[in-house]
């Protein structure tokens, strides 16, 4: 399934891998590197940090499966064909480079890159029960930033259920080197030349229908808010220094 597929196409996608996980009883991540022609692990879809069912109840097996195989190893796979026909030397070329110069390239790099980067941020910024609310300079900088934290979680939810269609929600370092809230259409992000405001992400929330659809239908914010509690507020920390 690519990120063009119908709702339909991706319902009838989650029936087929229902079965396969009956017949299974195995739930673990894809370890197939998607990526064909790159030659800097940025360029590739790396391992899942935990299994397929490791976010539940917030995010369910069957969506992490299709969101994971599926949709992102579609952008990985897709990135590497952009990168090869367009003369992208992915071993001396860094990601975030190719997005802060995205103008230069085609709709299928802009798309595919972001997906790609996206994605792989996507992951890595969750984990199993989540963490503890940010302390340290990031609880810090929220705090003077947004007032508090509870006010900071009201317009990043705000921001991510604002976005009309297909987006993200972000929280930034801004060019004035401020906490910011931001939210891109489709698979662009802040990096990007292209982007209204420009920014380093520290955090980003998928808000594709592909990303929640199967259980919450059309409920994005309780998908947003169920989202809160897998959020590894450890690495969004780390990003920060």
């Amino acid at each position: 399934m690519n990120q063009s597929s119908s709702r339909r196409s991706f319902i009838q996608q989650t029936g087929k891998a229902g079965i396969a996980f009956g017949l299974s009883g195995t739930i673990l991540p894809s370890l197939v590197n998607a990526s064909v022609n790159t030659g800097s692990s940025e360029f590739a879809q790396q391992p899942l940090p935990y299994a397929f069912n490791a976010l539940e109840p917030a995010i369910d097996t069957t969506t992490m499966d299709i969101h994971y195989s599926k949709h992102a190893a579609a952008y990985a796979k897709a990135l590497s064909e952009a990168c090869t026909a367009e003369n992208v030397n992915t071993t001396n070329t860094r990601l975030e480079s190719l997005l802060r110069n995205i103008s230069k390239y085609s709709t299928k790099m802009r798309n595919n890159a972001g997906g790609h980067y996206n994605h792989e941020m996507f992951w890595q910024t969750m984990k199993p029960g989540g963490s503890a609310a940010p302390a340290g300079q990031l609880g810090t900088s929220i705090i003077q930033s947004f007032g508090s934290f509870e006010s900071f979680k009201t317009q990043f939810a705000d921001a991510a259920k604002g976005r009309f269609g297909s987006g993200w929600a972000w929280l930034i370092i801004n060019s004035d080197n401020a906490l910011a809230i931001v939210s891109t259409p489709n698979q662009d992000n802040p990096l990007m030349d292209v982007s209204e405001t420009w920014g380093t992400p520290l955090l980003g929330l998928d808000v594709w229908e592909h990303a929640y659809y199967l259980k919450y239908q059309n409920r994005r914010p309780d998908y947003i808010n169920a989202w809160w509690n897998v959020v590894n507020w450890d690495v969004v920390a780390a990003r920060m220094k």
